[in-house]
């Protein structure tokens, strides 16, 4: 299942490096214009994550304030980060997503390089067998082609077995040394793999353990050193224009050790995988630099845009809220009636007694009437005259 939904996936891309290669006639520039046309088709993306990694760096300072303020508090500092995306309008994972493309295409295209048969000319893998055996009927030398076992073809369920890059030296022999193996193959490709003078299918560490002082040779060893280097340049440019943190500087310090991986993978596959990388690395890098200059500009006029909107909105409210003043001062005051005025006599006088027949307790009352406060009372005060 993997395998068919692998094959699906290759068929664009191969598609588009076959187009390349009819036009060019060199494999080489067909991989370097194929890799061109991959970035363009991803820049809307990568433009997309490209400015919100940018914003991200911009507010990477009110990042370290919401930490340092809420660092005893790890909820309140979330709730305040996620506050901080939705105002600036930031995805921080959207700056991650897009920048794992470039792996599946890598991915495809190594199978395209590997099985050129299959996937490149997208023939059957009966075709693959028909040309083993008609090989193998010729006297061609087998021993790069197919898995050998006590000095025969392993088969397996009828199939013969080939080496991991046996369809690339099927090819290679096909083409250079019996083309009419392969007359009346419809959609077969006499393949030439050399470009820049370069055999495109050869493994550079083949070349190390046999060097010998010729461009064929020290061409093929430069170009995984050349891929590593332009990584070592591509993982520089990005990781400066990120923001500064620990989290990002604990990746940036893992992300150093991906040119160290890629020399090694480009040492050990087909010279065009390297070609591809370091076209892909160096485009990257051009992209990177333009791409920044623009959103600098842009984020700033954005951010000054802002700026100007609050200035204005304070302008206005402090604009409304002098008026409402004036308007308040300059209000007259309105005249009462003496209809008005009388109301409010009775109405004062009425309060006012209400108060003073509440103003003592109970125990100085005699009757309705209230006593004089501290006075004693003697109820045969009078008797006696």
């Amino acid at each position: 299942m993997f395998s068919t939904i692998g094959y699906i996936i290759c068929i664009p891309f191969a598609w588009v490096v076959r187009l390349f290669y009819n036009m060019t006639g060199s494999y080489g520039m067909a991989i370097i214009l194929f890799t061109i046309v991959t970035k363009l088709l991803m820049l809307p993306f990568q433009m997309k994550s490209k400015k919100s990694m940018m914003r991200m760096s911009r507010m990477s300072g009110k990042m370290q304030e919401i930490q340092k303020k809420y660092a005893n508090n790890q909820m309140k500092m979330n709730e305040e980060i996620q506050k901080l995306y939705a105002e600036e309008g930031v995805n921080p994972m959207s700056g991650c997503l897009w920048s794992f493309l470039p792996f599946p295409i890598l991915i495809a295209l190594y199978s395209i390089i590997r099985q050129p048969i299959t996937h490149f000319m997208t023939l059957s893998n009966e075709v693959v067998q028909d040309l083993v055996a008609k090989a193998t009927a010729a006297g061609l030398d087998m021993s790069t082609i197919v898995q050998m076992k006590d000095g025969a073809a392993v088969v397996s369920n009828g199939v013969t077995q080939l080496q991991p890059y046996g369809q690339i030296n099927l090819v290679k022999a096909v083409s250079s040394q019996m083309p009419e193996l392969a007359e009346g193959v419809d959609g077969w490709l006499n393949l030439n793999y050399n470009s820049f003078g370069l055999d495109m299918a050869a493994n550079p560490w083949d070349a190390v353990k046999n060097f010998s002082v010729s461009w064929a040779v020290i061409g093929l060893i430069l170009i995984p050193i050349l891929a590593g280097g332009t990584q070592i340049l591509l993982t520089k440019i990005t990781t400066k224009q990120q923001p500064q943190n620990e989290a990002t500087a604990s990746t940036n310090r893992i992300m150093m050790f991906m040119p160290l991986m890629s020399v090694y993978i480009a040492f050990m596959m087909p010279a065009a995988l390297g070609v591809y990388w370091i076209a892909q690395s160096g485009f990257a890098t051009v992209q990177e630099l333009v791409l920044g200059k623009f959103f600098n500009k842009k984020l700033e006029a954005e951010e000054n845009a802002r700026y100007e909107a609050r200035q204005e909105e304070r302008k206005r409210k402090m604009e409304e809220a002098k008026i409402l003043q004036e308007q308040q001062r300059q209000q007259p005051v309105k005249k009462k009636t003496l209809k008005e005025k009388q109301q409010e006599a009775r109405e004062a006088k009425a309060a006012k007694a209400a108060k003073a027949a509440t103003s003592t307790t109970d125990a100085g009352r005699v009757g309705d009437r209230p006593y004089a406060r501290g006075r004693a009372y003697k109820a045969d005060r009078y008797d006696g005259e």
